[in-house]
């Protein structure tokens, strides 16, 4: 089944199986240009998402999610930022799988960059680790194409240190006063909290929605902090009182930036506590 999200800063596609060309095209044709944007000058070098998504099939992992800026200029809206998350056919079946996170642009806004993600399937939410990994930025200048495949083979790489510190994770226990400690740190890295409150509590972003959520351990505990706090949706009171609902977190550098801190703070939480 398919389900695509239509937002104010992007248009995405997650898929339970994996998206052929024909329908990462209708969503985000930016990873498909043939070329760089009619703006960039000689000295930009036009790095093909379309081939290294191609040259990543050919090693097994095999699209699950794209999604493509919307472009404030149209003559931009084929060659806009976006992102594709792939992971490998051996971890279809996995409670979490290891994936690799394309970012790209063919208009200069973005560089290219790869880093490593992974994705819990009871909640269809997508992490992305913080810079205790990988985080290959290449820029669209000069002979980069070995840095491309250099680039991947790095991320791939990653891996087994991810499964090593989501193991850690899963293995410690917060108390009460821990978990509050931490939704209260993730709030501020959402909500400017110097200037006002966040809308919500620490307890309503620590409230699961199921039941294989309501674990003590460090994983469940930033994995429910981290759904709650991206998908949005919690009601809340704005600095002069009125009730509204918490948004998601759509736009793609948001996502990735929030994402990356929540990461980087759980492994901080789970190095105090081992």
């Amino acid at each position: 089944m398919l389900a695509s999200k239509f937002a104010r800063n992007r248009i995405s596609l997650r898929s339970e199986s994996p998206l052929a060309d024909d329908q990462i095209m209708r969503v985000a044709p930016s990873i498909f240009a043939v070329e760089k944007h009619a703006s960039r000058s000689e000295r930009y070098t036009y790095i093909p998402t379309g081939d290294v998504l191609t040259a990543l099939r050919k090693q097994g992992f095999s699209p699950f999610m794209v999604c493509q800026a919307k472009a404030r200029d149209d003559s931009k809206r084929e060659h806009t930022k976006h992102m594709v998350r792939l992971r490998h056919a051996s971890q279809i079946n996995s409670k979490e799988a290891n994936e690799i996170i394309l970012l790209n642009s063919h208009d200069g806004t973005s560089s290219y960059q790869m880093m490593s993600g992974m994705f819990r399937f009871v909640c269809a939410n997508g992490l992305v680790c913080g810079d205790t990994l990988s985080d290959i930025r290449i820029r669209h200048k000069g002979d980069i194409i070995d840095n491309v495949i250099e680039g991947a083979f790095r991320v791939l790489d990653d891996f087994e240190v991810i499964g090593g510190q989501m193991d850690s994770m899963k293995a410690l226990t917060l108390n009460t006063g821990e978990q509050q400690a931490f939704a209260h740190a993730a709030l501020s890295l959402k909500y400017d909290t110097e200037l006002a409150p966040a809308p919500v509590t620490e307890t309503q972003i620590l409230t699961p929605k199921r039941l294989e959520d309501r674990s003590n351990d460090l994983w469940t505990t930033f994995n429910r902090v981290q759904e709650n706090l991206i998908d949005g949706g919690l009601r809340g009171r704005t600095p002069t009182g009125q009730v509204r609902q918490t948004r998601p977190v759509t736009g793609i550098d948001q996502s990735v930036k929030l994402n990356r801190a929540l990461w980087i703070l759980s492994e901080e939480m789970r190095k105090l506590k081992a």
